[in-house]
């Protein structure tokens, strides 16, 4: 029996408790998982050390290592959503709809837990605790599968989990990590069926492509962000100039990060510097178009297809300036892999045309990219972005871990 088959039948065998628990029973839960972290913090952030050291050996880029590194207050902050997932609302055995058939059979819908669920996700420890925390909530069991670069991080992280919930009464396979990273490890897990009801891979494009095409169990396609902002005739400037540093610069390693800026031709000559400017206290390379070579210089790469496609993840941003919103409409269609975007506009009609015809997860008008985020959205922590339209779209919390049960009573009807 490989690693995978196991740690489904453990987490297929306890996942009725944690389905039929109460609201009460899992909140204390999550309580303890965010005491233990505070009181754990010294190791977890020993063993993070562990991870950067090796990281840094084998040069991964500065952006990459903030979305690897912990710190006291990124374990502040992962208890803390711990904590406010207990106040919000549990989505398990909400009424939906229902209705009484000619026949007197009562018919209700009702919210129920997936059951167990898988997450592959790369170097972001953070996601462990969300994930975790997540699945408790909405009455999962959960197997997580996090990158190589992460290790130490991780079991640190499971472990000090584990230990909290069996301290509240679950089982502790209601929370299982992966160890091996093996690419061998992710196929099997993709290939679980009948183990896991639900596999949702975070992180890079190739990780979620090889999931998507590979995985014979149903998944949630989390997502890369070639996301846009487009500067408007009719935009404040400065507003936009703050609006684009935020985007690009706060952490760029993150898939809300802005990775390419649009430019309305009449505002272009007075923007481009402004925003050149801003972006060159963050050293940001820009690859642009001609025209934003011509009015800013040399310092601009030519752009080609490929960087208007791309996910930089970095401090990096590619410009194009177009003639109209419709262009600008036109581009992200081409490019978006349909995360967020943004419109900087004073326009009515243009911001209604804007919000209407792109299709991504999440349309902005004169606010940052940066909010997609469960958090931010008052969903409490997070389990990653859907890009895609079935079943959840944008970010995911609560509710978007549970599916729909029909319960059906009747007095002796036959058909």
């Amino acid at each position: 029996m490989s690693v995978i088959d196991s740690m489904g039948q453990k987490a297929k065998a306890c996942k009725g408790k944690i389905a039929a628990a109460s609201t009460a029973e899992k909140n204390l839960a999550l309580m303890e998982i965010a005491k233990a972290l505070r009181e754990n913090c010294g190791e977890i952030l020993k063993a993070n050390r562990l991870d950067l050291d090796k990281a840094r050996e084998n040069g991964m880029s500065q952006s990459m290592l903030d979305r690897l590194a912990l710190d006291e207050k990124r374990v502040e902050n992962m208890a803390k959503a711990c904590e406010n997932l207990t106040g919000l609302q549990d989505p398990v055995g909400e009424i939906e709809g229902g209705s009484v058939r000619p026949n007197g059979m009562r018919i209700t819908k009702v919210r129920v837990p997936m059951g167990v669920i898988g997450m592959i996700y790369e170097a972001r420890p953070n996601v462990t605790v969300d994930a975790a925390a997540l699945c408790l909530k909405s009455g999962n069991a959960v197997i997580l599968r996090g990158g190589k670069e992460a290790l130490s991080s991780n079991i640190k992280l499971a472990e000090v989990m584990r230990g909290a919930v069996q301290k509240a009464g679950f089982e502790p396979d209601i929370i299982q990590l992966v160890e091996d990273t093996s690419h061998e490890t992710a196929q099997l897990m993709m290939r679980a069926n009948g183990l896991i009801d639900l596999l949702i891979p975070r992180g890079g494009a190739g990780l979620i492509r090889s999931v998507v095409e590979n995985a014979t169990i149903p998944v949630i396609e989390t997502g890369t962000g070639n996301c846009h902002i487009f500067v408007d005739e009719s935009a404040d400037l400065q507003m936009a100039v703050e609006l684009t540093d935020n985007g690009k610069t706060q952490r760029p390693s993150v898939c809300n990060a802005l990775e390419s800026c649009l430019v309305h031709k009449d505002i272009a000559e007075k923007f481009l510097p402004m925003m050149k400017k801003r972006l060159d206290e963050h050293n940001v390379e820009i690859r642009g178009c001609n025209e934003t070579a011509r009015i800013l210089g040399s310092c601009v790469v030519p752009a080609t297809e490929e960087d208007y496609a791309r996910e930089f993840l970095d401090y990096i941003i590619s410009v194009k300036v177009v003639e109209n919103v419709d262009e600008a409409i036109a581009h992200i269609a081409k490019y978006s892999t349909g995360h967020s975007e943004c419109i900087v506009t004073n326009s009515l009609e243009n911001a209604e045309k804007f919000q209407k015809q792109v299709d991504s997860a999440a349309v902005y008008v004169n606010c940052s990219t940066r909010f997609t985020d469960g958090e931010e959205f008052g969903l409490g922590a997070e389990i990653g972005i859907s890009t895609q339209k079935l079943h959840a779209r944008g970010p995911m919390g609560l509710r978007e871990l549970t599916t729909i049960k029909f319960l059906i009573n009747g007095s002796g009807q036959i058909r």
